[in-house]
Parts: structure tokens; C-alpha cells; sequence
């Protein structure tokens, strides 16, 4: 299991922040994890914390069919917060796969600093959008989210890794606030994915119309 230091910053809980379990992560000894060890430190958290972990490398610059592959866990993670499912299920060849932390410096360090100032500002409220109801409708956006990230859209991987990334973090920090902001990334989402699927079946009936002329 990972090292954390007497001097991990804790939140208002007295709960090791998200951006504290990572920091724990890659400033600890050099060492290879198993997911499940991985899912062991987010504790009740993990649900949120893995769809923020496979989502948010979307946003860094990495090799063609990198969306695809993060995209396949968070299609198992999501739909189990949809489901309202209380412990996480993972295949045991996946919960098995271990992670060497080097790897998880290069996908995290970047990012720790900006997510320790959203939780520095971020707290519990908008409770409404929480709940037996609340996390479903989440688990199920980030189902429908995820289905876009996995497409082989070019740049298409933003604004749904964006979208999922603040949803778990709405809901590890139980903020509705985040959580409206995700839903926001989410419309935004779709609504480029819209205009994507509309220039493209113009572009084709187009194209038919000039084949048919011709």
C-alpha cells in the first residue's frame, strides 16, 4: 500500500483530500500498485475517484487510441453509480493489474495542483442533487458520456473527459456546484457531438447528391 506523510493535507473531515491520496501516490517510495490496493486508499470514495482518475489524462496530450482505452474502465465504473451498486465490482484481471507510480506521476502531477485549488474552495452542498436519485442520474451521465469519450472522434475526448472528470469530483466532494458545472460540460458535450454527426451527414448527403449528378 502507499506511504503518506505525517504532513498530508487533510480536508474539513479530517479525510485525506483526493489530490492528497494522489500526491501520497507519486511522492511516495518508487513502487508498482494493484488496483485494488489503489481502490483500497480512496476507501468510500472510490467510485468518484477512479472515474476522475481514468478520465482526467483525456485532457493531456496522449497517443492516438489513448481516449479509447481509458474510456473502457469508466464504461465498467459508471454504470455501477447509475445502478446505485454500494461496492465497486471490477473484472479481477483488471483489479489485478498493477500500476507502477512513475506512470501515475506523469498522468497526475500536472494535475494535483489545480485540483488542490478546486477542493480549497469546494464543500458539501446543493445536497438535492445528491442521493439515491441525484448519484444515479450522475452514474448514468457519465454512462452516456463515456460512450462519446470511446468514439474516434478527433479532439472529440475534451469536453467528455472534462464533463466526467468534474462529476466525480462532485461526487467525492458531495459539491453540487461542481456537479452543475459537470452537467453544463455535459450539454456542451452533446451539443458539439451534434454539430459534429449534422456536418457530417451533410457532408455525406452532399456528396451523393454530386455522385447522383454525375
Amino acid at each position: 500500500m502507499p506511504e503518506f506523510t505525517s504532513d498530508t493535507r487533510r480536508d474539513i473531515d479530517g479525510i485525506r483530500p483526493l489530490s492528497g491520496i494522489l500526491r501520497g501516490f507519486i511522492d511516495g517510495p518508487e513502487q508498482t500498485l494493484s488496483l485494488d490496493e489503489i481502490i483500497a486508499s480512496f476507501g468510500r470514495r472510490a467510485f468518484g475517484a477512479l472515474l476522475f482518475a481514468f478520465s482526467t489524462p483525456n485532457l493531456l496530450p496522449l497517443p492516438p487510441g489513448s481516449s479509447s482505452v481509458l474510456g473502457t474502465p469508466l464504461l465498467l465504473i459508471a454504470p455501477q453509480v447509475a445502478l446505485g451498486v454500494r461496492r465497486l465490482w471490477l473484472p479481477r484481471r483488471l483489479s489485478e493489474r498493477r500500476f507502477h507510480t512513475t506512470g501515475l506521476t506523469n498522468a497526475f502531477g500536472r494535475m494535483i495542483p489545480w485540483l488542490e485549488r478546486i477542493e480549497h474552495v469546494s464543500r458539501p452542498r446543493l445536497h438535492l442533487l445528491f442521493g439515491p436519485i441525484g448519484d444515479r442520474v450522475l452514474g448514468l451521465t457519465c454512462t452516456l458520456l463515456a460512450l462519446v469519450l470511446i468514439l474516434p472522434i478527433p479532439f472529440g475526448n475534451m469536453l467528455p473527459a472534462a464533463a466526467i472528470g468534474m462529476l466525480a469530483l462532485a461526487l467525492v466532494q458531495r459539491d453540487g456546484v461542481l456537479a452543475l458545472l459537470g452537467y453544463g460540460l455535459a450539454a456542451a458535450s452533446w451539443g458539439v457531438l451534434a454539430l459534429a454527426a449534422s456536418v457530417i451527414m451533410s457532408g455525406f448527403k452532399h456528396a451523393l447528391l454530386i455522385a447522383g449528378a454525375a
